[in-house]
């Protein structure tokens, strides 16, 4: 019973709240602009309105553009079924949680890459090669990061992790997990293609990389890709609210009402870490293309000593 209530309120999340964030960062980009911006829910009722469109596919593509989208948001909720939004409700446990979450997200990717090569646009054909390029850059970071975590839970799942960062109250004390805090802040950045990394607004051929693997896709295929990408977003955000700002442990234990309320705070979490990512992409700007490695040096760097402080901290 606790496993189908664990999978019911992770899907009824990941899809439901996955929009939201996107439309809270457009709104607080637009107010910091002096603008009115598009209402917060605007996601919704585009999702709603391509959803009821039928797709256009062109006549040189092949099946995997078809089968793209559905892959994709696939692998999407996959994923977000390995990362607990509270851990008020244990989940199955997988051999090596984490990196079967890598690699169903690789996954997704891969296809969406063959997808944007397989219109045979040239815009797709770059936006394929340079999302090759910065998922080979941060991949290492991601690695280290999470194996890090995984040695000082001792344990590949992702929920155990959680736990181990419960038990210390506030992990954002320790040196190990500012480190790791950080690093995993770079990589959101970058494989959700935010700024400065990319720019999800626009349509510039010189500078995007998501959008341009998405040109060629129209209606239900469209919301398909856009869905899945959002989904991907607040896995990330989750990972890190649930590990570095656990609150779980200063509920108590009411049965439903305690999940419900672990629920609640975890989206005023998911908010706030949005309204971070807006200041932040208000507050600085687009890198070039081969600035890119610098920031992903830099995630490295920062994931790597946090895994020589895992040895400070004698775990």
């Amino acid at each position: 019973m606790k496993n189908i209530i664990y999978y019911l309120v992770q899907l009824a999340s990941i899809i439901l709240l996955s929009p939201l964030v996107n439309g809270i960062i457009k709104k607080l980009k637009a107010f910091t602009q002096k603008r009115k911006g598009a209402p917060i829910l605007q996601m919704y009722y585009d999702l709603y309105k391509l959803f009821r469109k039928n797709s256009v596919v062109s006549e040189v593509t092949s099946w995997i553009f078809k089968v793209t989208p559905y892959i994709f948001v696939s692998t999407s909720i996959i994923a977000g079924f390995l990362v607990p939004i509270t851990t008020l409700v244990k989940p199955n446990s997988f051999p090596g949680d984490f990196i079967m979450l890598i690699s169903i997200l690789a996954l997704g990717r891969f296809f969406m890459v063959l997808a944007g090569l397989d219109a045979g646009s040239t815009f797709g054909g770059m936006g394929s090669s340079r999302e090759v390029m910065i998922s080979v850059l941060i991949e290492p970071a991601i690695f280290v990061s999470f194996f890090t975590l995984g040695l000082y839970a001792k344990s590949t799942s992702i929920y155990n992790i959680m736990l181990e960062a419960k038990k210390i109250g506030i992990p954002l004390l320790h040196p190990m997990f500012i480190m790791i805090f950080l690093a995993m802040l770079i990589i959101i950045i970058s494989e959700t293609s935010r700024i400065p990394v990319d720019d999800p607004s626009t349509h510039l051929e010189l500078t995007m990389v998501h959008e341009a693997m998405l040109l060629e896709y129209s209606g239900r295929h469209l919301a398909l890709m856009e869905l899945g990408a959002a989904i991907k977003q607040l896995i990330y955000i989750t990972l890190i609210v649930n590990i570095f700002l656990p609150t779980d442990q200063l509920i108590g234990n009411f049965g439903i009402a305690s999940i419900f309320i672990s629920i609640l705070i975890y989206a005023i979490k998911v908010i706030a870490v949005s309204t971070l990512i807006a200041i932040g992409e208000v507050s600085t700007v687009k890198l070039s293309l081969f600035s890119i490695p610098n920031l992903a040096a830099l995630s490295f760097i920062l994931s790597f000593l946090g895994f020589l402080q895992f040895f400070v901290l004698g775990r």
